[in-house]
């Protein structure tokens, strides 16, 4: 496991609020379109292939996927949210995605941070902006994270990062570059994660 992660375990596909798992856990989402890597991100984080399955039909599964892991003698939940940006896909579905996903953001009280995924390739999208945005108004932390990073070459990331942040008005510092396959990013990215869950001192007392 990376990075003193214990193993990760599967909680539930939950399809309404009311199944969503309780307890004080600390809470790490992870948002972003179809096929922007989300599902290669998560199980490059957690070190087992396999946690994070793609769907073969991007966009039908409305559900959020929960996972537990334990890190530095803490548990830690992820919290894998349905993809958006499909095409071919009824109006209903994607009404559904978004009272699902804008609830959820809304309304998770353990939530600390949401990983919003990106391709650094790409030009962010409307959707991307509005995730952005929904962050924003329910004052949740947010870490934009830019995909595919290896597909970039090096000379051109930092460009291409600067450009998608300025897109959807995110703070450079608010984001990071990540590659699945040649794990670029990978240890910032925990770290994000650690600082974001790290306990007040409120908490700690």
């Amino acid at each position: 496991m990376t990075r003193g992660a214990g193993p990760v375990r599967f909680l539930l596909s939950a399809h309404a609020a009311a199944q969503w798992p309780s307890g004080g856990v600390p809470e790490v989402a992870f948002a972003g379109r179809s096929n922007v890597g989300k599902s290669s991100c998560l199980n490059t984080l957690v070190g087992q292939r396999g946690v994070a399955r793609v769907s073969k039909t991007p966009g039908r599964t409305q559900a959020v996927n929960f996972f537990e892991l334990t890190r530095k003698g803490g548990t830690l939940r992820l919290a894998d949210l349905p993809g958006y940006g499909f095409a071919q896909v009824p109006l209903a579905v994607k009404a559904g995605w978004e009272r699902m996903v804008g609830g959820y953001l809304a309304g998770r009280e353990p939530l600390a941070l949401v990983v919003v995924l990106a391709d650094l390739r790409r030009d962010p999208t409307p959707l991307d902006a509005q995730m952005v945005r929904w962050l924003e108004e329910a004052d949740v932390p947010g870490l934009l994270v830019l995909t595919k990073a290896d597909k970039v070459p090096k000379s051109r990331q930092h460009a291409q990062r600067a450009a998608i942040c300025r897109g959807l008005d995110v703070p450079i510092e608010a984001s990071l570059l990540f590659s699945s396959v040649t794990r670029q990013g990978l240890d910032e990215l925990w770290g994000r994660i650690d600082e974001a869950v790290a306990p007040t001192p409120d908490e700690d007392a």
